[in-house]
């Protein structure tokens, strides 16, 4: 009788283990090492639990992410506990799922994944690294549709770390205006692809985007177009009022969601172009004090800040001391791009503040090209006080600023590796491999409406952010990489997800990859695993690449 329960027992087990799906860790990012032992894995069942070391706020959220995750690809759900200081991790961990720190992984961001009959350890230097552990394993897991089949995870030991310290997305939401929801959402897809910096572009010409409680018309005015061109700048207006903004307190909400994933918001507030909504709202801060308007067209307009009054100086410390208050951010993004001069050319304040701070041409730079020096340097010295680095497009180089400035180059790769040779830190950006506002393929006839221009997903994927004649101290500058969502065609939430997916994945390698680990055709295999993940969400996702 003892023989046949054994039995009974024996087949019971073999049956739920033959159920068992598998899991993959071919995920992508790649890891930067994978190695799969011989020997016995672990079935992942619903008595696992998920364990961190008690009293770390961090790694306890960290345990309800992972336990979330796990649910939402195998429907099974995990406990969490936590693990006392002095208890054994080897009696606790056995059976569960162990999230640990280990102050020996060198990389602020480095985490290691083990797997045995035993159970699962991640481990991380930080919780940060903790959390980019949790995400490999969430991608390795398969999308389950029944509750109750067990995962079987094959031994594995992986070893992981970043290349570049910034990865990032940009999100302009001053051309058309996206709801907290969908913020949340783009925050949850940088998550899921290992990303850690979120650029949120919230002021422009169509639209001002935050809450500044000392400027409230920026908001009731700024805010706001009364209509938006149709197609490329034509002449034919909806005549539909669009505009929103976020208050300060929904800005600080984003900022949390992001933080508990990792993320840190980069806000950036344009100036002294793209400034026509701020005009429109306090025209006295433009040179010929208006009337303006908020652009219902795209591109770049002759009204910008107007340096050569001193109201403009207070205005823009002013706009920066909230939104520090915000934005933990060490890094604020000024824009300083596509700022034509032709208005200070004509403005007697504007020249004379030219004379009164000694600005002379120089070779290949025009006085107002200096004046846009003075004030950027200005509103640097200010955010200096306060903590925070200045971030600027590239158009900041031919303005002779200060190598304290960081530089975001989006007019091709050249700047960039300019820039660096000139010691300041870089983010590589150039539009023809990371705009993702641009069309994914060069038959559009069935695409939806885009800017224009051709970035495909190998484009994405080929893309080096270090020049090869950089040196290996000014590599260094080269801080990382990010890709750009610019709206003025893309008017809804399923139009972003189309645009982003799956170019942020090949994305993601460029981040996390050295050179010589890449490999665009193993990439597409791992791509169509985690495209299993965007169905599950049902985010909207180009198909080039899986046809």
């Amino acid at each position: 009788m003892k023989n046949f329960f054994f039995l009974l027992c024996t087949l019971c087990v073999l049956s739920v283990v033959a159920k068992a799906q598998v899991a993959n860790y071919e995920v992508v990012p790649l890891p930067k090492t994978v190695s799969q032992p011989a020997g016995a894995g672990f079935l992942l069942s619903e008595s696992a639990v998920v364990v961190y070391p008690e009293e770390n706020a961090d790694m306890e959220r960290n345990a309800r992410f992972l336990s979330d995750y796990v649910n939402e690809m195998t429907r099974m759900r995990l406990g969490t506990q936590p693990m006392p200081a002095k208890a054994k991790a080897a009696k606790v961990g056995k059976g569960n799922i162990l999230l640990a720190l280990d102050g020996k992984i060198q990389n602020e961001e480095g985490y290691t994944l083990t797997v045995n009959a035993k159970g699962v350890v991640i481990t991380g230097k930080t919780p940060a690294g903790v959390f980019l552990g949790i995400q490999t394993l969430r991608k390795s897991l398969p999308v389950m549709q029944e509750k109750g089949q067990g995962v079987t995870l094959p031994a594995v030991s992986i070893a992981d770390e970043p290349r570049f310290p910034y990865r990032g997305m940009h999100l302009d939401c001053a051309r058309h205006f996206f709801s907290l929801d969908f913020v949340k959402e783009y925050i949850d897809l940088l998550a899921l692809h290992g990303m850690n910096r979120l650029h949120w572009h919230i002021s422009d010409d169509q639209g001002w985007r935050i809450e500044i409680k000392k400027y409230p018309r920026l908001t009731e005015i700024g805010a706001w177009r009364s209509g938006t061109t149709i197609s490329r700048n034509s002449d034919v207006d909806d005549r539909v009022r669009h505009g929103g903004f976020y208050t300060q307190e929904e800005c600080r909400e984003i900022v949390k969601y992001a933080a508990d994933r990792y993320i840190t918001i980069i806000p950036e507030i344009d100036m002294p172009g793209h400034m026509l909504a701020a005009l429109a709202a306090y025209p006295e801060l433009g040179c010929t004090g208006g009337p303006y308007e908020v652009s219902h067209l795209w591109g770049i307009f002759p009204d910008v800040l107007c340096p050569g009054k001193e109201v403009t100086f207070q205005f823009v410390e002013d706009v920066l001391a909230e939104l520090i208050t915000v934005f933990p951010s060490d890094i604020i993004h000024i824009g300083g791009d596509e700022c034509p001069r032709d208005r200070w050319a004509e403005c007697p304040l504007c020249q004379q503040r030219i004379k009164d701070e000694g600005l002379v041409p120089q070779e290949g730079q025009t006085k107002e090209d200096l004046l846009q020096g003075y004030f950027t340097r200005r509103v640097e010295k200010f955010l200096h006080v306060h903590g925070k680095t200045l971030l600027g497009w590239d158009e900041l180089l031919s303005c002779g600023v200060d190598q304290t400035s960081t530089i975001m180059s989006w007019r091709g790769a050249e700047p960039g590796a300019k820039a660096a040779k000139l010691g300041h830190d870089v983010i590589m950006t150039p539009y023809n491999a990371m705009y993702f506002d641009y069309y994914q393929t060069g038959d559009i006839l069935y695409e939806p409406f885009s800017i224009g221009g051709n970035v495909q997903v190998k484009d994405v994927y080929a893309f080096e952010p270090v020049a090869a004649e950089l040196t290996e101290e000014e590599a260094k500058h080269i801080l990382g990489v990010q890709a750009n969502l610019w709206t003025e065609y893309i008017t809804y939430p399923q139009h972003a997800e189309y645009m982003v997916l799956p170019r942020m994945a090949a994305l993601a390698e460029v981040q996390w990859l050295q050179p010589d680990k890449k490999d665009y055709d193993a990439f597409l295999v791992r791509l169509k695993r985690l495209k299993t993940i965007y169905d599950l969400h049902h985010w909207t996702v180009a198909q080039h690449v899986f046809r």
